[in-house]
């Protein structure tokens, strides 16, 4: 019988990158990770509010955090600060897609429409393939290197009223898998995470009562989830130990898509 095979759990040491990470889910896994002893490259629009989170990290005692200003729909843009975070840090190991935006438009909202489409897809479709094409020099030279991609239970269903989003989440469901394809000969994997609701920026304009009504109607668990939960399933995927998942497409969603009533 073989030896039972020892794998590591740690992420200490390790550079993560983590788009839209100046608030809600980013925020979580930026904080998360820095606690697990990772170099963590905290990247969004606004310089001020990465450096803010940047701050609190390094508050709480965790020092190995930078804050790196980032349009992820700027292609040209993705390069030079990937670059920059590389170079900074002396690598990359962990690749976390998580900047997003609301795209709630009506299929008759007229020009709206296509405007909130390009940005919903260039935000959350585009900038993900761009990231991982920008990071995979880097990547290759990691003995444990990790693509997470944050996708939503509207890449699984969708909501009246939310095609531009739920088309581009659907996107980040099929990029997961065929990259866990091409890249899984190099030992890189790919998964991805399909939050529910969680108490976010996103979420903040619903009504509490509202929020409540919903939760009890849809979810098994019956409340919104906390970026902090989506956050340690974000770690779980990034640990040298998950080295065998890779394509793997995760609800993190109270049960919301478990639940027919």
């Amino acid at each position: 019988m073989a030896p039972y095979q020892p794998l590591s759990r740690s992420v200490a040491g390790r550079t993560a990158i983590i788009t839209g990470a100046a608030s809600g889910m980013g925020r979580a896994t930026a904080h998360l990770f820095a606690r697990e002893g990772a170099q963590v490259a905290v990247t969004d629009l606004d310089q001020a509010a990465c450096d803010a989170v940047v701050a609190e990290i390094v508050d709480a005692g965790f020092a190995a955090a930078r804050g790196f200003a980032l349009d992820v729909s700027d292609g040209a843009a993705i390069g030079r600060v990937v670059a920059d975070i590389a170079a900074s840090f002396g690598g990359i190991d962990i690749l976390v897609n998580n900047a997003g935006v609301s795209s709630f438009c009506p299929l008759d909202g007229g020009q709206d429409y296509d405007v909130i489409w390009d940005r919903a897809v260039a935000t959350m479709l585009t900038a993900h393939q761009r990231m991982v094409r920008a990071a995979l020099p880097w990547l290759r030279k990691s003995d444990a290197a990790r693509i997470i991609n944050i996708a939503s239970t509207e890449g699984l269903g969708a909501t009246p009223g939310n095609t531009p989003y739920v088309a581009a989440k659907s996107g980040v469901v099929g990029l997961t898998r065929g990259l866990a394809v091409d890249l899984g000969k190099e030992g890189i994997t790919v998964n991805c995470i399909c939050p529910g609701p969680i108490l976010t920026g996103m979420t903040a304009k619903v009504d509490d009562a509202d929020k409540a009504v919903f939760a009890r109607r849809r979810t098994a668990l019956r409340r919104y989830g906390l970026p902090e939960e989506v956050a340690h399933m974000t770690l779980n995927l990034a640990l040298p130990a998950s080295s065998y998942v890779t394509g793997a497409i995760i609800p993190v969603d109270g049960g919301l898509m478990a639940r027919n009533a």
